[in-house]
């Protein structure tokens, strides 16, 4: 089951955010941050795929604070459009969103909430780490890490990356290995957007073996953890 509700940030901004819950108990919250393209298809489905695991899966509208209902594609326009909103994006008020989210998830599961993020999402996973108080965080090619490495998470987190990004050299996610050994870093023979379907660079191994991975270790740390 799924439907659009309307959250309320700590600084008073209202967002959407897109929910999909599972057909029985809650076993935890989750949180799922998009790329730079919206809510669109794609983020839905990731939420939809983590409540048939068994997760109340949040996915906020970040791009609400700049304008509503933006929901775009991967190719031309839509790419060019999704591009112009990188500059307008505020990383702390989208935390404030992300935050939102976790209390909505907590409060509606009433177990622990985890984060899970893609692209731009990516980055916000491993803030909500080091910055929110997450129970577990997952990041899919976050392009920005390298200049939060520093920053310590305070829960367990997971980071996937592909070796044929461009768009995020090696040494920017090696300077978190280096700060941080005990994250849980892995790479795949895949380029930027490795997991989503509706790209050209989906790759459907890289994009299994990962979200394998990423809900074991949810399971691991927001459910298994919690009995």
């Amino acid at each position: 089951m799924s439907e659009t509700v309307t959250l309320r940030a700590s600084d008073g901004h209202e967002l959407n955010a897109y929910v999909a819950r599972p057909a029985g108990e809650p076993s935890a919250g989750l949180v799922v941050v998009q790329e730079i393209f919206g809510v669109n298809a794609h983020i839905r489905h990731v939420a939809d795929g983590y409540a048939r695991d068994g997760f109340v899966a949040v996915a906020p509208a970040l791009f609400d604070r700049i304008e509503r209902g933006v929901e775009l594609g991967y190719e031309g326009a839509d790419m060019q459009r999704a591009m112009s909103f990188i500059p307008k994006l505020e990383i702390e008020k989208s935390l404030l969103d992300v935050e939102a989210s976790m209390q909505y998830a907590g409060s509606t599961s009433g177990k622990k909430v985890g984060v899970i993020g893609y692209c731009f999402g990516g980055t916000l996973a491993w803030l909500a780490a080091t910055r929110l108080r997450a129970a577990a965080a997952v990041g899919y090619y976050g392009g920005r890490i390298g200049q939060y490495a520093q920053e310590k998470p305070t829960c367990p987190a997971m980071l996937h990356f592909g070796r044929q990004d461009a768009h995020i050299p090696a040494e920017e996610v090696n300077k978190v290995k280096a700060a941080h050994p005990e994250v849980e870093i892995y790479w795949y023979d895949a380029g930027h957007g490795f997991n989503c379907d509706a790209r050209s660079s989906y790759n459907p191994d890289a994009s299994k073996t990962a979200r394998e991975r990423s809900l074991s270790f949810l399971r691991k740390y927001l459910v298994i953890d919690d009995r």
